[in-house]
């Protein structure tokens, strides 16, 4: 699926969505992250990684 269709099905913009897939992203909602689940027939486990941040 494109981003253009993703973006579409979950009612979020392309510069949004780009920021996720990219991981610059601090936060998300559920409610984004249920509809690209939605979209996506997945499970939030498939698309989200935990990466312990690095102190300095």
């Amino acid at each position: 699926m494109s981003l253009n269709e993703l973006s579409e099905k979950v009612e979020l913009t392309l510069s949004n969505l780009s920021i996720l897939k990219t991981g610059k992203a601090k936060a998300i909602r559920f409610s984004t992250l249920e509809a690209i689940c939605r979209a996506l027939d997945c499970q939030p486990a498939d698309i989200l990684e935990y990466v312990e941040e690095r102190q300095s």
